[in-house]
């Protein structure tokens, strides 16, 4: 007798899930955890409510490192590992063997496809592009494997690997060393490569770049998206301490300006703009590349700049952060609508997360009765008397102190050999003065980081995963909860991240499409799960330093009748 046997969409005749078309992994740039939902009053359907309400939410994730920054939290979501195995400690670092601070992702072997295309160093707001000495771009200093990585090598290069953002380092981190990278060129208005992916552009994308779509936003204003009482900030616009950036202004509306404005590119940028412009190319790239079109897995990345940019200049609590928030919900459901159009949510496994949260402004703060929150300068560090107490104590006339980076203090080690001094003597006697620093919660010399001499608290663990011994500086400074520099490059910005405190370190993770049956799960989990659970999903090895646990109700969850796990 024959048996008619009905599967469910997404699984194999074998009983097992079939294996997704495609990952999309969506990181949205300083997403802090409890953002989506505080702004959910303003979304429509199918972008974060469609994550939340039909995926596998998980409200409880924090980075367990300490220093917070994009190119941080990017490759530790790529890689499932800490940046003390995946190398990158900061967005930028001293190199010793150069004597120079460098970018990130800095390759000048790898030049841009784009002549001029560099990031325009008049007017970027982001002052760690400033280390690059050179405009050429890859992934060369990544030190670990990433997920895609894991994905090339399974499949013997047949699966088709892109990520695309605002920020280059958005881009390359996720693209790995196999896959394929383009970002947005301020100085170009478009989006470039570099020769480590490509000789020439494809096609496509030369026929995008000459549409000129940013063009389309001179002369334009990002307004309000909805009437001002529906937001919980709209009688909230005009604070003094919010950004005024050139031509942007501090209230609704923020023009853009003209095409030919020096400023223009970056204002899209400092707006929901940014992230609309990352659509559009996303969506070209699925049709162009017919990603998800046959059985082996594809991958793309879409990295969201927008939130990260707004919030250094106005704060999460913001009415430009809330709308802001509004957008980005109709660019997230017009980009599943386009991948449900062309390839199916249901063989589409989708993961979203962000690098890293923000803090909120002092000013916001203050006006709460907050008051401990407040800048910190970082120019007093070699002008106290207890520095100079230490070059007299030294014997050293010179400068003691040869530069600060976020997070690291760099000290003169020339000078400190030239004394005849003991390296790790002077490092733990600077760090126990910095220490004493009102604003300063810690200060832990190299010396302590590198034979584990440390007290076993969750600060002091986070320190020490940060830590590289070729990358990372003389003594790792943690500044107290909400205390932190404003200055960016000589422009003062409202809030900076790149703390250990949780509300840098908390970001959403939600794993939607697939099958996946909805669930909300409260137990603590870290961003690095989600490379080792992409790759049990799709049944490659993981990456090569991940440190991350699979998480069970995605893995075991496809297609189930009921949600597994839960909190």
């Amino acid at each position: 007798m024959a048996v008619a046997l009905v599967l469910a969409p997404g699984w194999s005749a074998a009983g097992a899930p079939e294996k997704p078309r495609l990952v999309l992994q969506i990181t949205v740039d300083a997403l802090r955890g409890d953002l989506p939902g505080r702004y959910a009053h303003l979304y429509g359907d199918g972008g974060f409510r469609y994550l939340m309400d039909e995926g596998v939410h998980y409200t409880n994730a924090h980075y367990q490192h300490a220093n917070t920054e994009t190119i941080v939290g990017h490759v530790s979501l790529a890689t499932g590992t800490v940046p003390a195995a995946h190398g990158m400690v900061g967005n930028v670092w001293f190199d010793r063997e150069e004597g120079r601070l460098v970018y990130n992702i800095e390759d000048p072997d790898h030049h841009l496809l784009s002549a001029g295309a560099d990031v325009d160093r008049t007017t970027e707001i982001d002052p760690t592009q400033k280390a690059a000495k050179v405009d050429g771009r890859s992934p060369a200093t990544i030190l670990t494997s990433t997920f895609s990585d894991e994905l090339a090598v399974h499949f013997n290069g047949a699966s088709k690997i892109f990520a695309v953002s605002v920020k280059d380092r958005g881009a390359v981190s996720l693209a790995g060393h196999a896959g394929k990278a383009f970002w947005f060129s301020k100085a170009g208005g478009e989006f470039v490569t570099s020769s480590y992916y490509y000789d020439d552009y494809p096609d496509w994308v030369s026929a995008w770049n000459a549409r000129k779509p940013a063009l389309a936003y001179a002369g334009t204003s990002w307004e309000l998206m909805q009437d001002p009482s529906r937001y919980l900030f709209g009688d909230s616009d005009d604070r003094e301490y919010e950004t005024d950036f050139p031509g942007f202004g501090r209230t609704f509306p923020h023009p853009y300006g003209d095409a030919d404005d020096r400023y223009f590119t970056t204002r899209l940028t400092l707006s929901p703009a940014g992230d609309e412009l990352t659509l559009d190319f996303a969506k070209a790239l699925i049709d162009n590349e017919q990603l998800g079109q046959d059985a082996v897995p594809d991958y793309l990345a879409v990295s969201f700049s927008s939130t990260d940019y707004i919030g250094h200049l106005f704060g999460a609590s913001s009415l430009e952060s809330e709308d802001n928030l509004a957008r980005l919900d109709r660019t997230l459901a017009a980009l599943f609508s386009h991948v449900d159009e062309e390839i199916g949510l249901e063989h589409t496994l989708i993961v979203l997360s962000a690098d890293h949260g923000q803090p909120e402004v002092p000013g916001y703060l203050h006006g709460l009765g907050i008051t401990h929150a407040r800048h910190f300068d970082t120019e007093s560090l070699d002008k106290t008397p207890a520095i100079a107490a230490l070059k007299k104590r030294f014997g050293i006339g010179k400068e003691l102190i040869e530069a600060y980076f976020q997070p690291y203090v760099y000290l003169n080690r020339d000078l400190i050999r030239e004394m005849g001094l003991d390296q790790a003597e002077v490092e733990e006697a600077v760090a126990e003065e910095l220490a004493k620093f009102e604003g300063v919660a810690a200060a832990v010399s190299s010396i302590a980081l590198r034979t584990a001499s440390l007290p076993d608290t969750r600060l002091m663990r986070a320190i020490l995963k940060n830590f590289h011994p070729k990358r990372s500086g003389d003594i790792f400074v943690v500044f107290e909860p909400n205390v932190f520099i404003n200055d960016f490059d000589g422009l003062v910005v409202a809030s900076t991240h790149g703390s250990p405190w949780r509300y840098d370190t908390f970001v959403p993770v939600i794993f939607a499409g697939a099958g996946l049956k909805a669930t909300t799960v409260s137990r603590p989990i870290t961003p690095y799960d989600v490379a080792p659970t992409l790759a049990d999903c799709i049944g490659v090895k993981p990456p090569s330093g991940s440190i991350g646990i699979p998480l069970a109700e995605v893995v075991e969850g496809r297609g189930d009748s009921e949600p597994r796990g839960g909190s």
